[in-house]
């Protein structure tokens, strides 16, 4: 079983995975399509990304525009301070953000649709961030929104991060078209 719970963002859910422990260790349910797309209406992942990240690097906030990706995210091993930006311009929530903390003990997953932005920062020495897509990755469709866009004002927790050239170089929220 698992359960959902509501987010700032429209459309944006969390799931927290029952997880079963004891002397040997922990099991939980990953992913179940008849459970899932009881929320998510049918949603046929097309590809798995992970990412693995030390201590303070920030990735994002990216978003691809003409072929937006739904994405089911998690935290495999670590921690990670997660940002979503609504970028659907019909959205009652558009240009509005939300943050949280996830982490491998407590399992929770993300559901982020397409057209919000996508980023996070490591808060633990290490972290593996698991993506499941809805949509394939296209570099030449990626865009970037500047994380540090004064006029978002996202609290990121940890100063001076590390952070490629790419998304350092993102555009501002108000130049998104």
């Amino acid at each position: 079983m698992i359960e959902k719970d509501n987010t700032k963002i429209d459309g944006v859910f969390v799931f927290k995975p029952e997880i079963f422990k004891d002397e040997r260790g922990s099991f939980l349910e990953t992913y179940n399509s008849k459970k899932y797309n009881k929320f998510l209406k049918n949603i046929n992942f097309l590809q798995d990304n992970l990412s693995f990240s030390s201590k303070n690097v920030l990735r994002g906030l990216h978003i691809q525009k003409n072929f937006p990706q739904g994405k089911l995210v998690r935290v495999v091993h670590g921690e990670v301070f997660d940002v979503i930006l609504d970028l659907r311009k019909n959205s009652k929530t558009f240009g509005k953000w939300e943050s949280f903390i996830i982490n491998d003990s407590k399992m929770e997953q993300i559901w982020i649709p397409s057209g919000i932005a996508h980023g996070f920062q490591v808060l633990s020495d290490t972290a593996i961030f698991e993506y499941k897509c809805d949509e394939y990755y296209m570099p030449e469709d990626e865009h970037t929104i500047l994380w540090k866009d004064e006029d978002l004002k996202i609290n990121w927790p940890l100063n001076n991060p590390i952070v490629s050239d790419k998304d350092n170089a993102g555009i501002f929220f108000k130049d998104f078209k």
